[in-house]
């Protein structure tokens, strides 16, 4: 088998800081050989940087799944559209390969995830952060049983002043929501994978529309003043979940909070033999994992400080992103299971949706 022929859909900011570069690293693997975007010069300047000779360019996805030349997609669009393209798809016999969330809505997501099962397809989301060295040391020791039993945890996705101000970030109609869905989605994600929980018992929570639309707030945001005339999803949000097994966690999302520690996809985990935390985010320079347990009579705390950077940019086609992307490949290539399930996702945008649907109706949600 030779090297799989690769589709990007979507030739934005995250294709760009994350998908080019990581199919780049895995060139031994992969050729990009179609390009699409609504905005027919970026898919033209994006295969001419990084495109197979001759390949193809285009506005209409339609075009690139009808491709018999394409074996993988990459879906790198706002996330309303994410289930559309998905299931049409794996209904032309693709791998896809899904930029996170997995979608906006449950039910979007649990057509995606149909539409899969009935492909025959391999499928995977773009959690790439597990692929960071403190990230892998923590699931692992979680995986040993180094914490006991964990009972409560904390997902920690918080920016004092990072809010995206290119792209359609503060579109609620295009993306379905702000920093709960965009960045809340990371912590989130860790936190369920390391503890290995997802059954869900019940989700609650509160969204904040307070600072977006102030023009005073948008002083020392770190991508320059928003908008905001034009800000139009929430600027914080804090959820609670309560699994089956009666754990619980509690998710703490922010693009603009008066806040101090800028924190994020990081978890906070307390188990019964010992707790964890991971530190990344704007307020450190480099991650850190830290373990606490009684040890001889005393606490301690046990400290891995890998070599790293701050949280998303340090640009996901660095070395988390292109070992995501190399073990995407060999999945496909191999017919082995990803390390992202796509179930995995779905619990992901399943407890995020009922947050904002909690939050809608002022109730918790049951599952």
């Amino acid at each position: 088998m030779g090297k799989l022929k690769v589709a990007v859909i979507g030739c934005g900011g995250i294709a760009n800081q994350k998908h080019f570069p990581a199919l780049k690293n895995n060139a031994d693997l992969n050729e990009i050989v179609a390009f699409c975007d609504i905005k027919i010069e970026r898919a033209q300047e994006a295969a001419e940087k990084f495109g197979a000779p001759n390949a193809q360019v285009t506005a209409d996805y339609r075009e690139v799944l009808a491709n018999p030349e394409v074996e993988v997609v990459h879906i790198c669009t706002p996330n309303v559209s994410h289930s559309e393209i998905a299931i049409a798809a794996f209904a032309a016999k693709k791998n896809v390969y899904c930029e996170k969330p997995m979608s906006h809505s449950t039910e979007e997501a649990e057509k995606m995830v149909e539409a899969w099962k009935k492909s025959g397809m391999q499928f995977t989301v773009g959690y790439q952060n597990r692929f960071r060295p403190e990230v892998q040391n923590l699931h692992a020791a979680c995986q040993k049983g180094d914490l006991g039993d964990i009972y409560y945890a904390k997902a920690h996705a918080v920016r004092r002043r990072g809010v995206p101000t290119w792209g359609v970030f503060m579109d609620k109609e295009a993306q379905g929501g702000g920093p709960l869905i965009d960045i809340g989605t990371h912590a989130l994600d860790i936190t369920l994978w390391c503890m290995d929980n997802y059954d869900i018992d019940s989700v609650s929570g509160s969204v904040f529309y307070k600072l977006g639309g102030l023009e005073q707030a948008t002083e020392g945001n770190l991508f320059g003043p928003w908008d905001p005339k034009t800000y139009e999803v929430e600027d914080s949000a804090v959820g609670f979940v309560k699994m089956k097994n009666g754990a619980t966690i509690a998710l703490e999302a922010s693009w603009a909070l008066n806040i101090l520690e800028s924190r994020e996809a990081s978890t906070t985990l307390c188990g019964t033999a010992a707790g964890a935390e991971i530190h990344s985010g704007m307020s450190y320079q480099k991650n850190k994992l830290i373990y606490n347990r009684g040890r001889n009579g005393q606490l301690m705390e046990e400290t891995i400080s890998p070599v790293g950077g701050v949280a998303y940019f340090g640009g996901g086609g660095g070395e988390e992103g292109t070992i995501d992307n190399r073990q995407w490949l060999e999945a496909v290539k191999n017919g082995t299971e990803p390390l992202v399930k796509p179930e995995e996702a779905l619990a992901v945008t399943k407890i995020l949706d009922a947050i904002y649907k909690s939050a809608k109706e002022n109730k918790e949600i049951k599952f």
